[in-house]
């Protein structure tokens, strides 16, 4: 596989098989070709850290030449995401409201979809601004199930985006017979019985506007990220797994999905597999095992590039032995 033919690199999978280890090793390789390199993490495992050996978090972190990393923090950013719609209600609502409004908001910060919601808008604007500063943008994903939600709420997103505007105007529309009707306003609108001459909603434009405004501005981001996500010369998704049964159920299903959802799988990285020298009865009897998966393996997903990499003898950790992995990438077929 050609990282370079690439903007966007995803890489997911079950919990436990490498995933992290190989998205790094990716950067690594794409950066010492020259590339310039973001990996992010949206695993709240916070993985990156412990593979680099290095204290990351959630800021641009400079690694080496050609590479930063990041780990998003999906706690901070359900609290972030909180406070900006809170306030955004704020400016177009009766201060009498407030109170109700932070309840609300405190109900949906413990809600189910509340921290992929706010992921995915942080998602979004670093592949937007991402298009601009980097060569390839790899994501480190968090485990399977997440990675799968994750990568189907923009349309989601969009579509409920376009429902709001719908309601929107529906209720500008209301809103201004109300006005029309009503001698007297309440105290948070303009009454445009008291000056003829004013337009009928008068009152009500500068915040319609700017709601519509933000409104659309979240609908735009939330589709052309789908967009992107959805072309295969613009983005890539490597499912990594091990030789194990689990993993090679948990995977399939995990590619069906994808690809009903449209989204560009550019294949699997089998990891961890036992290199021939391993020796001993043990592991003669596992490496029995293993050949049999690696064959259904190789069935099941045979529509798709298998790239294949044997276990270290030592766990990889730093930028030394990330680099050394690099080299493992290239050789089972991966290039800048």
């Amino acid at each position: 596989m050609q990282l370079s033919s690439k903007k966007i690199l995803l890489v997911g999978g079950k919990g436990g098989v490498g995933k992290t280890t190989v998205s790094s090793a990716l950067s690594m390789l794409a950066a010492k070709n020259g590339k310039k390199v973001l990996l992010v993490s949206t695993d709240p495992a916070h993985s990156l850290s412990d593979v680099f050996n290095m204290d990351i978090g959630d800021r641009l972190h400079h690694v080496s030449d050609n590479l930063t990393v990041m780990e998003i923090d999906p706690d901070k950013e359900v609290k972030e995401h909180i406070a900006r719609v809170s306030s955004q209600m704020k400016r177009f609502t009766n201060p009498d409201l407030f109170p109700e409004i932070e309840r609300q908001m405190r109900l949906t910060q413990q809600s189910p979809g509340a921290q992929e919601a706010a992921m995915l808008e942080r998602i979004c604007n670093i592949i937007d601004q991402a298009e601009q500063d980097y060569d390839l943008l790899i994501f480190d994903t968090a485990p399977t199930g997440h990675t799968l939600r994750l990568l189907s709420l923009p349309e989601a997103m969009a579509a409920w985006t376009q429902g709001m505007l719908r309601s929107q105007k529906r209720s500008e529309e209301f809103d201004s017979v109300l006005e029309h009707l009503s001698p007297k306003a309440g105290k948070d609108i303009n009454n445009p019985m008291a000056n003829p001459s004013d337009n009928a909603s008068d009152g009500m434009s500068d915040k319609t506007k700017a709601i519509t405004e933000q409104l659309l501005n979240r609908q735009r981001l939330f589709q052309r990220t789908r967009r992107l996500l959805q072309d295969p010369n613009y983005t890539g998704i490597l499912f990594v797994l091990t030789p194990e049964r689990l993993p090679i159920n948990e995977t399939q299903r995990a590619l069906l999905s994808l690809t009903d959802e449209k989204l560009p799988v550019s294949g699997v990285v089998v990891n961890r597999i036992l290199p021939e020298s391993a020796d001993g009865g043990f592991l003669a009897k596992r490496k029995e095992q293993e050949r049999a998966y690696l064959e259904t393996i190789e069935q099941t997903f045979a529509r798709w590039p298998n790239f294949r990499l044997y276990l270290q003898e030592e766990d990889i950790q730093g930028v030394d032995a990330l680099s050394a992995f690099a080299k493992e990438l290239e050789q089972s077929g991966f290039s800048a």
